[in-house]
C-alpha cells in the first residue's frame, strides 16, 4: 500500500492562478494554435511563471500514441542539456553491440503534442534556442548527422521563462518566439492576499484544493479542444489582414514573421471566443502579445508596447482599411484631381516657416555655459554633473582574454568546451566519444584479437574522447574615471559612448559585466557583476562626475571584484577595461599608488586594457604608463575599433 509520503502531489490548477490574465491567455492561444510558435515569459522571481506553465499540460487534449490514448506530457529541458539530448542522435550502444545503425529520439520527440518547458531560457546556449524555435515553427525535426537521416513530428507548445535581471535574449532570438508576456507581482492588496490564501490552501491539502477547481479546468480543456476544431473555419478577411500588415509596418518590425504570428494569434483568439470571423478586437489582443518584444532592436531599448502608440497605429490601420474599401467600391471610376483649385499645401501660408523665424543669428550662445569655471586643475570644489549623453558608437567587437579558458557559456574568448569544433582526440575520460579515433584505435588490434570477419572487436582501451574548442563568456569589469579632468562634456560623452558600445558587445557575447566609477576620494562599485547589461547602461547614464581621481582605489576595487567572482564562478575569466586619462590625483603620492595598485592587479593574473582618454596637443602619457604596469593592452579612445582593440589585447597574452 502506498504511504502518504509516496503519494504524488497534484499540480496547482490552472484555473486557480490569480492575477496573471495575460499570461494565461497567451498560453491558451498557443494551446489552441501551436503554430503560433510558443510563449516567452519574462518576469521577476516569485511571479508564478513555472506554476502556470506546468498547470497548462492538464488542459491539453489527450494524445493518440501507438493505438493507445495518453495524457499530454510536460517535458522540461534543463539548461545544461546537450544538442544530442535535445534533438536525438545515433544509438551508439546498438551500433557497437549489434552493428546496426539506429536513431535514439531526444526531448523534442518526447514533447510531441505536449508542452516543452525551458526555465531560464536566456541562459540556454543560443544554438539550442535556435533548434527549439525551428522545431516549434515547423512542427517537425529533421536530423542529418552521424550518417543518420531521420525526421519525426514535434508539434508542441514551447514555453520559455526568464528573469531579465539574469540577462536578456538577443533580439534575433526574441523575434523567434511567437508571443511574449511580461509578468510582475500585483500591487493590489486584495489580489496579493488571494494569491497567498490559495497557495496556503493548496499546501495544506493539495488533493482537496485540486478537486475544488477540477470542474473549471475541465471546462477550460473542453473550450480549448472546441477552439482547435473551429480554427480552420475562422475567416480572416482582407480588411483585417490589411489592418495586421499596417500595424506591423507602423511599428517597423523586421521581416514578415510578426505579420504571420499576429494573423495566427488573432485567428486563434477568434476561435477561442467562438466567433467565425477575425475582428479588430482580435487583432488588438494579438498585437499586445506579438509586437512588444519585436520592437527591441537594441538590448538597451525598453521592452513593452506604448498603448497610445498602439491606439494611434490601430486608428491609422482602420483608416487605411476603410480607404481600401472605398477604393474597391469605386472600382473603375476616375480619380478626382488631388488639388482641384491648383493650390499646393505650401500655398496655404501656415506661417510656421515664415521669414525671420530662424535666422543665422538666432542660435545665440550655448545655454550650458562654461563647462568648468575652475579648470581641471583648479581644485576649489568638486562640481557634480549628470553624465553626458553618449557620443557616436565605437565598434569594439573583438576584446578577448588571452589564452584558453574552461568554457563559461558565451561567445567571446577561446575555451575548451563540450560544444564547438573538435580539435583533437584524447584518452581522458569525461569527454564525448570521438567515434573515428575510437574505430582507428580498435582497428590496429583486430589481428591480435583474432578477428577475421564480422563485427569490430572493441576493448575499453580503444575509447577516445573528443577535445572541443569553443567560445566562452567573460567577466568584463569597467573602471570608469569620472573625475574632474574627465568631466568635460565632449570627453565624457565620448567615454560614455565607448562604454555603451562595449556593453552592447558584452550583451551579444553573453558576458557578465561590472562597473566601477572613480571620483572624489573613492572607487564606487555602481554595478556588481551581472548578466543584465541594460542595468549597467542605466547606472552609467546616472553616473556622477567631478572631483579628484583616485585611480589606485579603482584598481584595488577591480582586483577585489575579480577575486571574489573567481570563487563564485571559477570558469569565468575576467577582463578589466579602464577608461582614464591617467591623471591620478586622489590623496598623497596618487600616481605612485596607482602604479602599485596596477601592479597588484597584474600579479593576480587579470587581463586588462587601458583606453587612454587624454586629449589636447600636450600629452603626459600617464595612461600608457599604467597600461605597462598592468601588463595589459593600450589603445587611445579615438582609435577604439575592432581591429585595434583585438590587436592590443592579443599582444598582452
Amino acid at each position: 500500500m502506498r504511504s502518504e509520503e509516496d503519494r504524488p502531489v497534484a499540480g496547482f490548477p490552472f484555473s486557480a492562478v490569480v492575477g496573471q490574465d495575460q499570461l494565461r491567455l497567451a498560453l491558451i492561444l498557443c494551446a489552441v494554435h501551436p503554430g503560433i510558435g510558443g510563449v516567452l515569459v519574462r518576469g521577476e522571481k516569485g511571479t508564478a511563471k513555472s506554476t502556470v506553465v506546468r498547470a497548462l499540460t492538464v488542459l491539453l487534449p489527450a494524445v493518440d500514441d501507438a493505438g493507445t490514448t495518453r495524457p499530454a506530457r510536460l517535458v522540461e529541458l534543463p539548461v545544461g542539456a546537450t544538442e544530442d539530448r535535445v534533438i536525438g542522435s545515433i544509438d551508439l550502444e546498438k551500433v557497437l553491440r549489434d552493428g546496426e545503425r539506429a536513431f535514439q529520439p531526444g526531448l523534442l520527440a518526447a514533447a510531441h503534442q505536449g508542452v516543452l518547458y525551458v526555465d531560464e531560457v536566456n541562459l540556454l546556449h543560443d544554438h539550442l534556442v535556435d533548434v527549439l524555435l525551428d522545431a516549434a515553427a515547423m512542427g517537425r525535426v529533421h536530423i542529418e548527422r552521424d550518417g543518420i537521416s531521420h525526421s519525426h513530428p514535434a508539434k508542441f507548445v514551447l514555453v520559455g521563462t526568464m528573469n531579465p535581471e539574469e540577462g536578456e535574449l538577443r533580439p534575433q532570438l526574441l523575434d523567434r518566439f511567437g508571443l511574449a508576456v511580461d509578468v510582475a507581482a500585483s500591487r493590489d492588496v486584495d489580489v496579493r492576499m488571494e494569491v497567498v490564501r490559495r497557495r496556503l490552501d493548496y499546501e495544506r491539502d493539495p488533493e482537496a484544493f485540486v478537486a475544488r477547481y477540477e470542474s473549471a479546468d475541465q471546462e477550460l480543456a473542453a473550450e480549448i479542444l472546441t477552439a482547435r476544431k473551429k480554427l480552420d473555419s475562422v475567416e480572416l478577411s482582407n480588411r483585417e489582414l490589411r489592418r495586421i500588415a499596417s500595424l506591423c509596418a507602423s511599428f517597423d518590425v523586421d521581416g514578415m514573421r510578426a505579420d504571420l504570428v499576429l494573423a495566427r494569434t488573432a485567428t486563434a483568439h477568434a476561435a477561442w471566443r467562438g466567433d467565425s470571423e477575425v475582428t479588430a478586437e482580435d487583432v488588438r489582443v494579438a498585437a499586445e502579445l506579438t509586437l512588444p518584444h519585436r520592437r527591441r532592436r537594441d538590448p538597451f531599448d525598453e521592452p513593452g508596447l506604448d498603448q497610445q502608440q498602439l491606439d494611434d497605429a490601430l486608428e491609422q490601420a482602420d483608416q487605411d482599411a476603410q480607404s481600401q474599401v472605398e477604393d474597391d467600391a469605386r472600382d473603375g471610376e476616375p480619380e478626382p484631381p488631388e488639388n482641384p483649385d491648383g493650390r499646393g499645401p505650401e500655398d496655404g501660408g501656415s506661417g510656421d516657416d515664415g521669414p525671420g523665424d530662424e535666422g543665422p543669428g538666432d542660435e545665440g550662445p550655448d545655454d550650458d555655459g562654461p563647462e568648468d569655471p575652475d579648470g581641471p586643475g583648479g581644485g576649489v570644489r568638486a562640481t557634480e554633473r549628470p553624465s553626458a549623453p553618449p557620443a557616436g558608437e565605437f565598434k569594439a567587437k573583438l576584446l578577448e582574454v588571452p589564452g584558453v579558458g574552461e568554457g563559461a557559456p558565451g561567445r567571446r574568448s577561446r575555451s575548451m568546451s563540450s560544444r564547438g569544433r573538435v580539435v583533437r582526440s584524447t584518452r581522458e575520460r569525461g569527454h564525448r566519444l570521438h567515434l573515428t579515433s575510437t574505430v582507428f584505435a580498435a582497428a590496429e588490434s583486430q589481428v591480435a584479437r583474432g578477428r577475421t570477419a564480422g563485427r569490430l572487436r572493441l576493448a575499453p582501451d580503444d575509447l577516445r574522447g573528443a577535445i572541443r574548442e569553443g567560445r566562452e563568456g567573460n567577466l568584463i569589469v569597467f573602471v570608469v574615471d569620472a573625475s574632474g579632468s574627465m568631466a568635460a562634456r565632449d570627453r565624457l560623452s565620448a567615454v560614455t559612448g565607448a562604454v555603451v558600445s562595449l556593453l552592447r558587445d558584452a550583451y551579444q557575447r553573453r558576458d557578465k559585466v561590472a562597473v566601477i566609477t572613480v571620483r572624489g576620494r573613492e572607487a564606487e562599485l555602481v554595478l556588481p557583476p551581472t548578466s543584465s547589461v541594460d542595468i549597467a547602461v542605466r547606472r552609467l547614464q546616472s553616473m556622477r562626475t567631478g572631483g579628484k581621481s583616485p585611480l589606485a582605489e579603482g584598481f584595488l576595487r577591480a582586483r577585489e571584484v575579480v577575486l571574489r567572482e573567481r570563487l563564485r564562478d571559477p570558469q569565468r575569466r575576467a577582463l578589466v577595461v579602464t577608461l582614464t586619462d591617467g591623471r591620478a590625483t586622489g590623496g598623497k603620492d596618487a600616481l605612485h599608488r596607482a602604479r602599485v595598485a596596477a601592479h597588484l592587479l597584474a600579479d593576480a593574473s587579470v587581463a586588462s586594457i587601458v583606453v587612454d582618454c587624454e586629449t589636447g596637443l600636450v600629452r603626459l602619457g600617464l595612461a600608457a604608463e599604467l597600461a605597462r604596469e598592468l601588463r595589459g593592452g593600450y589603445v587611445r579612445l579615438a582609435e577604439l575599433s575592432a581591429q585595434q582593440v583585438a590587436g592590443v589585447v592579443r599582444a598582452a597574452a
